[in-house]
């Protein structure tokens, strides 16, 4: 509580309580701090901001200020923010309160202190200029390998929904190319090399991936074209993106876009690209995969539990999901936030998710740093008579506060019968991702092949640079009860899955796998 109802001597006592702090708080912290303070006399509160903004002579008073007019600032204090935005201490502080206030501001001053200002240089001379023109043939112009934050922070700062309002007026080519980078942009917020995708910080989606969906009728039948929009109706389907407020039947109605274009006779055909590298050679593989998904799978919208193995597509690879939805929300996404959901080898083909008696606890995601760093999501699943329950949650709490996840309640039957199809999909995989399934299934229906040798079985699954190689991985005690891993690659020999996992397991019974792993 200030003694002062005057705001610049409530100012100066601002400003003294904070320089006696040891050791001084940090932004974030008195962010936190500010953010969680009951307000009572909200004019005074805005007032007070207003003096540390603009007169504060410390780093602490200031971010105080900023964090106090996020919540209670108004347009007349952008011009102010604008102008403290120059001095890079404060750039984030800044950037965080013009996000509330202004956010195309907020992001223009983001891509003006980017680490690669050179890439967005052009853009943003457009965006001085006030030329729309200018910003629409740079924002195409742009590298298609932004990062996730990047790509947000362009579409906010350009605008991006009003441009996409203006392709009625622009030639077909103009058009099309102005759907690809939306397309494109909208892809690289949702990837899973991040914490939290970027997908969810960005108001307008709802809005893009609509406009998205209605231009998409101008693109070409290419391969780009097949990639960008079979991950819209992957994400729209079962990713983040579906957490975003969408109202009654707009998220539905954007994906009857998309897959009707998909269903036009000039796009049942994917491209052929036989002479491509390996890497052309997986994408396009990928996308009959992901097609006959999507399009031709039956789902049951209303179901209570649905679970979706997702994989992005490989010219931006990422792990391959075992996507958990209840009540056609993602669960993952949802209350945790901070890595992608399991795989199916962890959730699926262990059998991990199946309800018994006996209450087990699951893993279902993983930090994207490492459980050690920022933890892990745990549900405990029982089976309840004629339910299944998951309770017992474990999970880190969000920054400055406390979560609660509820317990879950599923129809038994139903549940069964969900776990028991997604165990049996092999729909999604490939070549070399059945052989690592193969294995373990081999080494755990025989745990003697690996115990004469002293050796457990940890996983099979393939390589993360290179899809086609498939990975077992296996462990054994050393002294001192340290464990050493041992990776061994089964190699890519053009025969049948199931001939190539025989091979492995025989060589598995007969040789101690530490001579040939590594």
């Amino acid at each position: 509580m200030l003694s002062s109802p005057d705001p610049v001597d409530a100012a100066q006592e601002v400003h003294r309580r904070l320089d006696a702090l040891d050791p001084p708080v940090r932004h974030r912290t008195l962010r936190l701090l500010v953010a969680g303070m009951p307000v009572e006399d909200e004019g005074r509160a805005r007032a007070l901001a207003r003096v540390l903004v603009r007169t504060g002579t410390g780093f602490p008073a200031v971010c105080t200020g900023l964090a106090l007019l996020t919540e209670l600032g108004g347009p007349e204090d952008v011009p102010y923010l604008r102008t403290l935005g120059r001095l890079r201490t404060l750039v984030h502080p800044v950037v965080h309160a013009l996000d509330a206030l202004d956010r195309p501001a907020g992001a223009l001053l983001e891509l003006r202190n980017h680490n690669g200002p050179v890439v967005f240089g052009p853009l943003l001379a457009a965006l001085d200029a006030g030329d729309r023109t200018a910003v629409r043939e740079r924002l195409v112009a742009l590298p298609d390998d932004l990062a996730p934050e990047a790509a947000r922070r362009v579409a906010e700062a350009s605008g991006l929904i009003d441009l996409l309002a203006e392709i009625p007026g622009l030639s077909a080519r103009e058009g099309a190319a102005l759907v690809a980078r939306a397309g494109r942009l909208l892809f690289l917020m949702t990837t899973l090399r991040d914490y939290r995708p970027e997908i969810l910080s960005y108001p307008d989606a709802p809005r893009a991936y609509e406009a998205f969906a209605r231009g998409a009728g101008l693109l070409p039948a290419t391969l780009d074209h097949h990639a960008l929009l079979l991950s819209a109706v992957q994400e729209l389907s079962t990713g983040p993106a579906v957490l975003h407020d969408w109202g009654t039947g707009r998220r539905e109605a954007a994906l009857s876009e998309l897959t009707a274009v998909l269903r036009r006779p000039e796009w049942r055909a994917v491209p052929d690209e036989a002479g491509g590298d390996a890497g052309v050679r997986r994408r396009v593989a990928w996308v009959r995969r992901t097609r006959a998904q999507v399009l031709d799978a039956p789902h049951s919208p209303g179901a209570r539990l649905r679970i979706a193995v997702h994989e992005r597509d490989p010219g931006d690879p990422a792990t391959v999901e075992a996507r958990i939805l209840v009540d056609g929300r993602p669960l993952v996404p949802d209350h945790f936030g901070r890595g992608p959901a399991g795989s199916p080898e962890e959730l699926l083909f262990p059998g991990a998710l199946r309800a018994t008696d006996e209450p087990r606890e699951v893993r279902l995601a993983e930090a994207y740093c490492a459980e050690g760093c920022c933890g892990a999501l745990y549900v405990t699943v029982r089976r309840d008579g004629d339910q299944v329950v998951w309770s017992g949650w474990r999970c880190p709490p969000p920054p400055g506060g406390t979560r609660e996840l509820p317990e879950l309640r599923f129809d038994a039957a139903a549940y069964d019968a969900e776990v028991a199809r997604a165990e049996g999909d092999e729909s999604w995989m490939w070549p070399a991702r059945r052989t690592g399934r193969l294995i373990a299934d081999g080494l755990r229906g025989r745990p003697d092949l690996l115990a004469r040798w002293g050796v457990r079985f940890d996983w099979a699954g393939t390589a993360f640079r290179d899809p086609d190689e498939t990975l077992v991985s296996l462990l054994y005690d050393v002294e001192q009860g340290h464990v050493r891993q041992l990776l061994w690659s089964v190699p890519e020999d053009g025969t049948p899955p199931e001939d190539r996992a025989a091979v492995a397991l025989r060589r598995l019974g007969e040789e101690d796998p530490r001579a040939y792993g590594r």
